[in-house]
């Protein structure tokens, strides 16, 4: 019985090879999942998210005011009193009681802030001009 070598031949460089994606998929998340495990995370400092304040460290130092910048401000309304007099370089220096007691809208759109401050804060205490 003889074997027919061409046919064989023919029959081989005729088909193309497949590759097999199941072990290549296996492998790669197994090293994904390596990277995730030994990986470490920071936690994000939730206090500075709750408030909205901004942080304050040992070189700022305390402060009574926080200085709000909108761009294009044109605007500035303390209890229903317009306080745009105060208005430097589309800026205004907010009370620090204002921001924890009281409300502040900005809309940006507009140019204008809106400040509802706190009963017992005076409205000239409530903003400044910024320095």
């Amino acid at each position: 019985m003889t074997m027919d070598i061409q046919k064989y031949r023919n029959q081989l460089n005729s088909s193309s090879p497949k590759f097999n994606m199941v072990p290549f998929i296996d492998i790669l998340f197994t090293i994904l999942i390596f990277l995730v495990v030994t990986s470490t995370f920071q936690v994000a400092d939730q206090s500075a998210a709750v408030t909205g304040k901004p942080e304050i460290d040992e070189n700022a130092g305390p402060s009574e005011y926080y200085l709000i910048p909108v761009a294009g401000l044109k605007e500035v309304i303390v209890n229903g009193e317009d306080m745009s007099r105060f208005i430097r370089n589309s800026a205004i220096a907010v009370h620090t009681r204002v921001i924890d007691e009281g409300e502040l809208i900005i809309k940006p759109k507009e140019g204008k802030i809106i400040i509802t401050s706190p009963p017992d804060l005076p409205i000239n205490k409530a903003v400044k001009s910024p320095e």
